[in-house]
């Protein structure tokens, strides 16, 4: 008998743990079953996985992905290898990508015979090195192991000529110069990246279910601080694969349970900045009502008045949160336009705004240096600023605005009593750039 070293005692080690949990699992605790114990033989374990390996196939991209009846050839095709295209594609995987399995389902344990680390490397790895204290522990017989080294490492292997078949998508792609010529047509066919979708999923499910994002979502349910980034997703939709058998589409498939998230591929979802018209136009409340969550909170407000609710504490506090979050919008609306506009757009000509509405949106211009053929203009933007007194006037067109989306719900009866009361609501929870003291020159408060 042949004396391994310690690495290739380290290495049968590895593989005899493998088949012996493959065999217990197998058995569940009996261990009168004769039959097949011996097929969990070291010897024969292997000998048998060295046959059925052909049965299998490492690729990258799965062609079984478009349909579950296509016969045609899958590939593996290494990122780093792949044109490196400024698109993302699996390019961009570099050494970092997971390779899946294709073929027959029941020699799926080959493949995870093979993923078995031995020093930080899976023991196909070390067969495609050709290392030789694996080669030892597999057989002492030396062309025995070298055969079986031989089989285990055709996992990756490159058809000489890739084929298609008629489920599979295709698409004929003019290369040539006449559109009605067959010959001028060059046949492709998508293939589905499986290593870059299996990478694609990973990072969702940790957007999804990550403990950082969990502790996000907590904090903003609880409304207190918190200190980190937050991901998300929106608008996926699962594509499932397989069926009820996902394992027969690939191996990474089955892993995720046959899910294959796709990304929202709708028309850009512009910032709400960008709808908001500050230009040509005689006051930003006509834009107001579209704003985020504007609408639903002014007919909650609507339908809790006109409920003609019981003069309670619950009442009171309803009708307080709705409209501190009215005014707490009216915030946000402000500071979306100072975000999405650059300081001084206030000046240009078409801007029709009154006075107290510039001020409020565009703060900016103050820091700005001022102009020689519009000097006293803008001498009096920033004494109107420093002034301090066009937050109430703002709270005002608020007011206005409320009242008048109010009467056209059917509430009839509002009116300087409650301008009063959701103009003084607008001052006291709108953030304005000075709510309560007015910035000196040179922006100190």
């Amino acid at each position: 008998m042949t004396t391994l070293t310690a690495r290739a005692s380290a290495f049968r080690s590895a593989i005899t743990t493998f088949i012996d949990e493959r065999r217990d699992a197998k058995l569940k605790g009996n261990n009168t079953d004769i039959e097949t114990t011996a097929k969990y033989e070291y010897t024969t374990w292997l000998a048998d996985a060295a046959r059925r390996v052909n049965q299998i196939q490492a690729v990258t991209h799965v062609l079984k992905a478009t349909h579950p009846d296509a016969r045609g050839s899958s590939l593996h095709l290494t990122p780093n290898n792949l044109p490196q295209h400024h698109e993302i594609g699996s390019h961009l995987l570099g050494d970092a990508f997971a390779e899946d399995i294709v073929g027959n389902a029941a020699a799926l344990d080959v493949f995870k015979f093979l993923k078995t680390e031995v020093e930080g490397k899976r023991l196909f790895d070390w067969m495609q090195a050709s290392d030789s204290d694996l080669q030892a522990a597999l057989s002492e017989d030396a062309e025995t192991a070298q055969e079986w080294m031989h089989a285990f490492s055709s996992l990756i292997r490159a058809e000489t000529q890739p084929t298609s078949h008629v489920v599979a998508k295709q698409l004929y792609w003019l290369v040539g110069e006449e559109p009605s010529d067959n010959a001028d047509y060059q046949l492709l066919q998508p293939l589905f990246s499986s290593a870059l979708t299996h990478t694609v999923h990973a990072d969702i499910q940790a957007v999804r279910f990550g403990e950082e994002n969990k502790l996000a979502r907590q904090a903003r349910r609880e409304n207190s601080a918190y200190d980190g980034s937050y991901h998300d997703y929106r608008g996926l939709v699962v594509r499932k694969l397989g069926g009820t058998k996902p394992q027969n589409i690939s191996q990474l498939n089955s892993e995720r349970g046959g899910v294959n998230y796709l990304l929202a591929s709708l028309p850009p979802h512009w910032n709400a900045s960008d709808r908001i018209k500050v230009l040509k136009v005689d006051s930003v409340f006509h834009s107001f009502y579209f704003f985020d969550d504007v609408a639903e909170l002014l007919k909650s407000l609507s339908r809790l008045l006109q409920s003609d609710p019981e003069a309670i504490k619950a009442t009171r506090e309803k009708r307080e949160a709705l409209e501190q979050a009215l005014g707490q919008q009216l915030a946000l609306f402000g500071e979306s336009i100072r975000f999405g506009q650059e300081p001084g757009w206030s000046r240009h000509t078409d801007c029709k705004l009154p006075q107290c509405q510039r001020l409020w949106l565009d703060p900016e211009r103050i820091e700005l240096p001022l102009r020689q053929d519009h000097q006293a203009k803008d001498e009096q933007f920033n004494a109107d600023y420093q002034w301090g007194d066009w937050p109430d006037e703002v709270a005002g067109y608020f007011a206005n605005w409320l009242n008048t989306q109010l009467h056209k719900a059917g509430l009839k009866t509002v009116g300087d009593v409650e301008y009063k009361h959701w103009a003084k609501q607008a001052v006291i929870e709108a953030h304005w750039p000075v709510p309560q003291q007015r910035r000196a020159p040179g922006g100190a408060v």
